[in-house]
């Protein structure tokens, strides 16, 4: 069975178009989940934008419009126009409960379409995370841990809103240096072991790097290049120099099909194509999803300033598209 052949067997009845080894969907991620065979989908590496009001359909209207809202509109210097950046955004009761109602239903569904033992690696912030962790294992997900992505989050350092001048010397939040991202995983069945897992479902654990290093928790990580962000102009694209590396591990024997239900402008599909695995991506908004048709091929072919990527995606260069 080829792998094209493969993948159609998730597609159902909705919109896709294949991308080299893989496949974007266009759809709601919670419908397409629903059609999904119970334990088929091998991991899942995503960064939802949903419940986030930065990307609140008022709020990326208003940043379109230059009015602001929880955005952040940096004058121009140097006759430069710098992109907007996101504010620390603080959320009430009701939207901390519509946030956890959210997480909760999708990891739901996730457990059920995925491998016992697949992974779930998401993206969070460290405002969200243990909100929406403890929502995914209340769902019926195993945390297993985090990632750290290093980089500048430009979110907190910022002095008291409205009262910069009253306390210059304080900041209401630490500044960000960190991104965190959710190690999940389906529960093994009971009494079988991590091998027993890779033996029958192929998941259960995390790839090694090619040299046979552990994958490490700690990833050091750029901003997203300009250069990617020209060719996918996604308010949260993640660069192709972190993804290649988490999408490497998700799957431990290199094997299987990684799906991204929140693909926006599919970055991740990228990272897979570019080291050589099948992914799945899935994408509700009609713009996000064309964009994607182009952004995918172009950022797969992206040379990374990451070593570690960049070897990576060289070792899988002389595999055949498809089987």
């Amino acid at each position: 069975m080829t792998r094209q052949s493969q993948i159609i067997e998730f597609v159902g009845s909705f919109k896709h178009d294949f991308m080299g080894r893989s496949c974007v969907v266009h759809g709601d991620c919670f419908e397409w989940l629903q059609t999904i065979p119970e334990n088929t989908i091998h991991a899942i590496v995503t960064d939802p934008p949903y419940g986030v009001k930065e990307y609140d359909e008022d709020q990326l209207e208003k940043k379109d419009n230059g009015t602001g809202g929880v955005w952040r509109i940096p004058p121009e210097l140097d006759g430069y126009k710098r992109a907007p950046l996101p504010r620390f955004t603080a959320f009430n009761a009701k939207e901390r409960t519509a946030i956890q109602a959210f997480f909760i239903e999708w990891a739901r569904l996730v457990t059920l379409a995925l491998r016992p033992g697949g992974h779930v690696i998401i993206a969070s912030n460290a405002l969200l995370s243990q909100l929406v962790f403890s929502a995914l294992v209340t769902g019926g997900l195993e945390f297993r841990g985090q990632i750290i992505r290093l980089v500048q989050t430009l979110r907190g350092g910022d002095r008291p809103k409205n009262a910069e001048k009253d306390y210059p010397d304080v900041c209401s939040l630490p500044r960000g240096g960190f991104e965190p991202w959710g190690v999940l995983r389906k529960p093994l069945p009971q009494g079988m072991k991590v091998s027993d897992s890779l033996r029958e479902y192929q998941t259960g654990g995390l790839r090694r790097l090619p040299d046979g290093r552990p994958f490490n928790d700690v990833i050091p990580s750029e901003r997203t290049p300009r250069q990617e962000r020209a060719i996918a102009d996604h308010p949260s694209l993640k660069p192709q120099s972190f993804l290649r590396q988490v999408v490497y591990a998700a799957l431990p024997l290199g094997e299987g099909i990684l799906v991204d239900p929140f693909m926006g402008s599919g970055s991740t599909v990228a990272a897979s194509e570019a080291v050589g695995l099948s992914c799945i991506g899935v994408e509700r908004k009609p713009e996000y999803y064309h964009l994607s048709l182009s952004a995918i091929p172009q950022l797969a072919a992206i040379k990374t300033s990451d070593k570690v990527a960049n070897r990576l995606s060289q070792n899988q260069l002389s595999l055949p598209l498809w089987d």
